[in-house]
Order: structure tokens, then sequence, then C-alpha cells
């Protein structure tokens, strides 16, 4: 009798918590199917539900669902259900803050990856809605991370920092980047870094072994909602599957790129950029 030994390959599994807009390509909606495709099983806790985005959009419906969190929670408690990784995006009030940091801290086992995405501003100003309390929430939670993914705006914003749209060193987000880091996180990352005018990239920090990386393309002259949350999905994902960070990095960059040049040229495409297009890329690149 022949036996054959059984390879049995553990499946990461990961959760998400932010908002789903029901037309539209930001949070869940980018998340989901970008987190899917890299061949991740990824569950989700809805925050809240919108009939599109925000921006850009005006009269759109908005229902918050910060009330079932917990009762999700409990119910996944009961079924033994475990996560490799908890990933945060947008997060609609103090209140619901300091609900998804009770369940990151009921939910999180050793080894699982927390990943905070601390999206509340842009271009040196807070999102509608938001205020200076929600920013001392959003720092309180961001403690609790492994890593931190803040663009410059919301860098600033943690760290009570001088905020500069452009003419920054590489120094000016190096010492920021120390300073997420002794928030707590053992990594931190700043997307939108432009150095010069013709790239635009990413810097990170590991606070563990002191080193800086950063990896830049090129810079498109254009502006498209939810880039940030494609780039954040792609990067939760590769670390998850235990890429490093210079690759991680490196894969969401391209693939955020590749989104927003599949979407460059159409007027009429404001809800997101095309990330569907580049999903072939991403799916080969992981093959690599």
């Amino acid at each position: 009798m022949v036996h054959t030994q059984e390879v049995c390959i553990m499946d990461k599994k990961v959760v998400t918590l932010q908002d789903i807009s029901c037309f539209g390509k930001c949070s869940l909606t980018v998340a989901l199917p970008v987190i899917s495709a890299m061949g991740i099983s990824c569950s989700i806790i809805p925050t809240a539900v919108l009939s599109t985005h925000t921006g850009g959009f005006t009269g759109y419906t908005f229902r918050d669902l910060t009330e079932d969190i917990q009762k999700i929670s409990d119910h996944w408690k009961t079924c033994g259900i475990t996560f490799d990784g908890i990933y945060t995006g947008y997060l609609g009030s103090c209140h619901q803050v300091d609900v998804v940091s009770d369940f990151i801290a009921q939910n999180r086992r050793e080894g699982a990856l927390v990943f905070i995405d601390p999206a509340m501003a842009d271009n040196g100003v807070l999102y509608s809605g938001f205020d200076n309390a929600f920013v001392d929430s959003m720092r309180e939670l961001c403690r609790e991370a492994d890593i931190v993914v803040p663009n410059i705006t919301e860098a600033s914003m943690l760290l009570n920092a001088e905020y500069k749209q452009s003419g920054y060193d590489e120094e000016y987000i190096r010492g920021m980047l120390r300073g997420l880091c002794a928030l707590g996180p053992r990594r931190a990352l700043i997307t939108g870094v432009s150095l010069d005018s013709a790239h635009q990239g990413v810097m990170a920090y590991d606070s563990v072994d002191g080193e800086f990386r950063s990896y830049y393309s090129e810079n498109i002259p254009d502006s498209f909602h939810g880039t940030g949350d494609v780039f954040a999905a792609v990067l939760f994902g590769a670390l998850v599957l235990g890429k490093d960070i210079a690759a991680a990095m490196k894969l969401a960059v391209d693939f955020t790129v590749a989104s927003i040049k599949a979407t460059v040229g159409d007027s009429g495409h404001r809800y997101g950029v095309k990330f569907e297009k580049a999903l072939p890329g991403l799916m080969r690149s992981l093959e690599n």
C-alpha cells in the first residue's frame, strides 16, 4: 500500500473594518476584491453604508453601523473565528473609533498584523465632519497598530507637526516617521511623498532595525478618489502574505499607478480608479 502525505496549506484570514459605498470605488468596495484577489480570505465589518462615496457627490444616504460591531464580534467568538490580520480604514466618529479599539483588543491574537490607515484628512485639511477631538481619538487607535499608514496631512495632524504640502526634504518625512513609531507602532509608512515634481511614492520606517525604506514611481498629474484605499489594500495583503516591507511597498505603489493609468482619460469616471483592470498584473506579480 502506498501512503501519500497530505500537505495542508493554511490560508490567511483577515478582517477589515471600514465603510462601504454602494456605488463608488473606495473603502470596502476596494479592499474586499483586492485582498481576495491576492488569495487571502477577507472578512468584513461595514462601519457604515453609503449610497455613494462622499467625494464628488451630494445628497448621498448614510447609515451608521457602529452598534453592530460588538454584536458581530461576540458572534464570531462563539464560532471560534480568528484572523491573521486586522485592517482598519475610514471610521466615522470618536465613538466608532473607541468601539473599533475594543474590537482589536478582543480579537487580536499573537502574530496577527494590526494595520491602521488613519483616513481622516488630505491636502492639509480634515475631511468633512471631523474635528480635533477625532484626531485625538485616531492618535490613540494608532498606538495599537503594528503598522500605521497615514498620508502627509494625517501624519502631521497625528503629531501636531507642521504640514508642508511641497518643498520639504527627506528629513522632514523621516522625522514624522520616527514620531509615528514613538506613538507605539513598530513600523510607520507615509504615502504621497514627492521630493521632486517627477516622482511620487512612499517612505517607511522600522523602529526595530532603524531602517528607512522608500519606493517611488512616476508622478501622474491628476487626482482620483480612493487611491489611498487601493494602495493600503495591497500593502496590507502583501504584508499578511509574508512579504517584506520593501517588496510590499513596490507591489502597492505599482498597482496603484497601474490603476490610475487605466483610468486617465476617462473624464466621466469620477468615482475612483479602475483597479479591476490592474488586478491581473497584481496576481502575476504575486506568483514571482
